[in-house]
């Protein structure tokens, strides 16, 4: 029952906070007069959040989950920094794809 419950869980800090954190993109964007809708960057936008809310997940909001099971530890540090910065780096190349 507790995984089920960690799954909810998972899929409303995937749609809440992918939500914020898309809205926030498409606003700081549309400050620069970018409209990345229609260049074809929106699913680079998207996955590099998906990476970033991966990051997070695993390195902080796994801990104060229903899931008690073993298995539970943080990305090497590593790892972190290499997928924030393919993040950043998809949202900054986001633009210019066609």
């Amino acid at each position: 029952m507790r995984a089920i419950l960690e799954l909810i869980r998972i899929i409303a800090i995937l749609s809440i906070l992918g939500s914020l954190m898309g809205t926030s993109v498409k606003l700081i964007y549309a400050g620069f007069g970018i409209n990345v809708d229609h260049t074809g960057g929106a699913w680079l936008a998207g996955l590099s959040i998906l990476t970033l809310l991966f990051v997070l997940y695993r390195n902080k909001l796994q801990f104060s989950g229903f899931y008690k099971g073993a298995g539970k530890e943080k990305l090497p540090k590593k790892v972190s920094h290499s997928l924030i910065f393919c993040s950043i780096a998809m949202l900054i190349l986001a633009p210019f794809f066609h």
